[in-house]
């Protein structure tokens, strides 16, 4: 039913996702809180590792370049 590397990847970018939401919420960054939430939802919305793996680079690179 699912390959190893989509498990893998949303293992990966989900961890991720859940630091930049404690992250965000603790220091009132809202743009790290959306990033991390998105990135602990998006594995559920995407089924193909490749496209995964961009989407999640791609979210974790948002705080870096979106600011308010």
């Amino acid at each position: 039913m699912f390959d190893t590397s989509y498990l893998l990847i949303s293992l990966v970018f989900s961890s991720i996702g859940l630091g930049y939401f404690i992250y965000g919420k603790k220091q009132k960054h809202t743009i790290a809180y959306y990033s991390g939430l998105c990135l602990i939802v998006y594995p559920y919305l995407v089924s193909d590792p490749t496209l995964m793996f961009i989407t999640g680079i791609a979210l974790m690179f948002a705080p870096k370049f979106i600011r308010f």
